[in-house]
């Protein structure tokens, strides 16, 4: 059972959750003065029976980054228990999980996580928001975010770039990333640029300022983990959509490409 503590955010108490994940994961064969500290705002858990298999969220986006940056340092803060940096700076920047919540929810968790995410905005502070992230993200400064009439997205997608960043690497426009998602963000965030979609998914990366990029789809997936979730909401899904996700399975999840993206966006 995880163990309790408390901490304060904005000068409120509030309960802390101290997660079985670690809280801090380092190489140390890779330490280095200007090692980069990610703060990993977790808004889910993964089904104990997928655990040993997959890990919780925060260990699959350390999987992922790490690949991409080894001297990366990672603190997971838990705010589905109220958990938060005791000051903005404890770490250089964060990343918010998905999460099989909605952002329109009236969870009081959610409303604070929208505020601390106002509170990022303000300080130009960099953050990253991934599917329940780039929902949220949007939510919380001026957009907004609804289910899809066309349904459920899932398995390998195809989101086109329209405009190349710096952080891209110049390469293929086209980017096949995991998704499984029926909310989607159908008003940006204020004064945010949309940078690829797709016919499904029209908001599907976005960009705000030099300080926040999200995604709807889930580089930090492996084809195992989406099949399982596909497997487990077949029923929500449909069965057109979850045929079509299964199948898509087979061809290549550019999660690499997309782990050097955020490496580049946040050292910049």
């Amino acid at each position: 059972m995880d163990s309790l503590s408390y901490a304060t955010y904005d000068g409120l108490p509030m309960v802390r959750c101290v997660s079985a994940v670690a809280k801090t994961r380092s190489n140390p064969e890779c330490m280095s003065e200007s090692r980069m500290k990610l703060g990993i705002l977790k808004t889910d858990v993964v089904r104990p029976e997928w655990v040993p298999d997959f890990g919780e969220y925060p260990d699959m986006f350390v999987a992922l980054l790490s690949s991409a940056d080894p001297s990366l340092e990672f603190t997971v803060y838990d705010v589905e228990c109220g958990e938060y940096p005791a000051a903005i700076d404890e770490v250089d920047a964060y990343l918010i999980t998905g999460s099989k919540s909605s952002v329109y929810d009236d969870k009081p968790w959610i409303a604070t996580l929208m505020d601390f995410v106002r509170q990022l905005h303000q300080r130009r502070k960099k953050l990253v928001g991934i599917c329940f992230g780039h929902q949220l993200v949007a939510q919380a400064l001026g957009g907004s975010t609804q289910k899809s009439p066309r349904g459920w997205g899932v398995g390998l997608h195809t989101h086109h770039f329209s405009s190349v960043p710096a952080w891209h690497d110049q390469g293929d426009l086209d980017l096949d990333i995991l998704v499984i998602h029926q909310d989607q963000v159908v008003t940006v965030a204020d004064g945010a640029q949309v940078l690829a979609g797709s016919e499904f998914c029209e908001n599907a990366v976005c960009q705000l300022g030099d300080h926040i990029l999200t995604f709807q789809g889930h580089p930090e997936f492996v084809p195992g983990y989406a099949q399982q979730i596909m497997e487990f909401r077949k029923e929500r899904i449909g069965e057109a959509a979850y045929t079509l996700g299964m199948a898509s399975l087979v061809g290549e999840h550019q999660a690499q490409r997309v782990a050097r993206w955020i490496i580049n966006f946040l050292a910049a």
